[in-house]
């Protein structure tokens, strides 16, 4: 079997996608990461590359980890392809790193002499893909013969003219910062954005998409909407506050995670309101947070000149005293916890 090309988790999306279109395809992969539909599209456009038409019965194999055998791996791996180059055999969620001895020995055997007209694809889609650096004989043959992708949320450079195209698809437009305040609100997985890509273009009566259209049929992340409750805090609008926190609460979104959102939100604030102290810009906060898009960092900028350091450092102090209550105390009423929070935040800030 050929060896695996060395790359990094940086490159190693942008190699695949390379040798995809050159042809070049490896003999084996590990598919992971968060962004499931650039997985599924990847996947689908390897089979197109692999799986000649009419002959996916014969050509393509799939298998679910839980009960799959390294000898049953072994068999579809070893038939041989009909009427095209190649076989390609897709596996979802084998858990690797739980095999037992004989079973890992056994899928290392099988790459390091996979068929050369043989491709398999270990997809993980319900299990997280981890090595275990223990097992350093299964992570040397992983590593060898085996080239691990990961898909990753795509940078704003890459996901807004997505939204765009998909837009356009819908016979409408969004120009690029209201494209940025639909990632902002929805966040940037691609799964996630396209059914609301949908919602919004099928609501929209103009052609043009406006942020309006987005507030009305969106359905927000926590995060965009816990920063609208920090912002309504520090506009020193209680009832905004309280209205928000409450919509969150009905939704029956866990106290525990709204609390750590509304700390992350705030620590976020803080280091903005350090950076103006000092006379820092909007780009030495998103090279700070690792950040390609200018449109959060404003938000936050914008949110810092509201507010001043000693209140940020107590707000984040609060946060993070109510996180330890609610992980270690019992009978502690989370919801009541949030709305005293919001009060104390409040009532400093005034």
């Amino acid at each position: 079997m050929a060896i695996a090309k060395k790359t990094t988790k940086s490159d190693a999306f942008q190699t695949f996608k390379a040798d995809l279109t050159e042809g070049s395809v490896a003999n084996a992969y590990i598919f992971y990461g968060e962004e499931s539909y650039l997985r599924e599209f990847y996947l689908g456009e390897l089979r197109k590359r692999l799986v000649p038409a009419g002959f996916e019965e014969f050509n393509y194999h799939t298998a679910e980890g839980k009960n799959l055998t390294i000898q049953a791996l072994a068999e579809m791996a070893e038939a041989m392809p009909m009427l095209s180059e190649r076989t390609l055999i897709q596996v979802t969620d084998l858990d690797i790193f739980k095999l037992n001895e004989e079973q890992r020995e056994r899928l290392i055997a099988l790459l390091e002499d996979l068929p050369p007209y043989c491709c398999i694809v270990f997809v993980y889609d319900a299990l997280e893909y981890k090595q275990n650096r223990t097992m350093k004989k299964l992570c040397t043959a992983l590593n060898t013969y085996v080239q691990a992708v990961e898909f990753r949320q795509a940078d704003n450079s890459d996901l807004v003219p997505w939204i765009m195209r998909r837009f356009k698809a819908l016979d409408k437009q969004i120009d690029r910062q209201t494209a940025e305040y639909l990632i902002f609100l929805c966040g940037s997985l691609m799964t996630g954005l396209i059914p609301e890509i949908t919602k919004i273009g099928t609501y929209a009566k103009g052609k043009v998409i406006t942020q309006k259209d987005i507030d009305a049929v969106a359905s927000p992340i926590l995060a965009a909407e816990v920063f609208k409750l920090t912002d309504a805090v520090l506009k020193n609008d209680y009832n905004e506050a309280a209205s928000l926190l409450g919509d969150l609460l009905k939704m029956q979104e866990e106290p525990l995670l709204i609390n750590a959102a509304l700390g992350g939100q705030l620590r976020r604030i803080y280091t903005a309101r350090l950076a103006i102290d000092s006379g820092k810009d909007k780009y030495w906060l998103m090279d700070l947070w690792g950040m390609k898009s200018d449109y959060p960092v404003k938000l936050w900028l914008s949110a810092a000149k509201r507010t001043s350091r000693e209140w940020c450092s107590d707000a984040v102090k609060q946060c993070q005293t109510l996180d330890r209550r609610l992980k270690s105390e019992r009978g502690v009423n989370g919801e009541d916890e949030l709305k005293q929070l919001l009060v104390r935040l409040g009532v400093k800030k005034a």
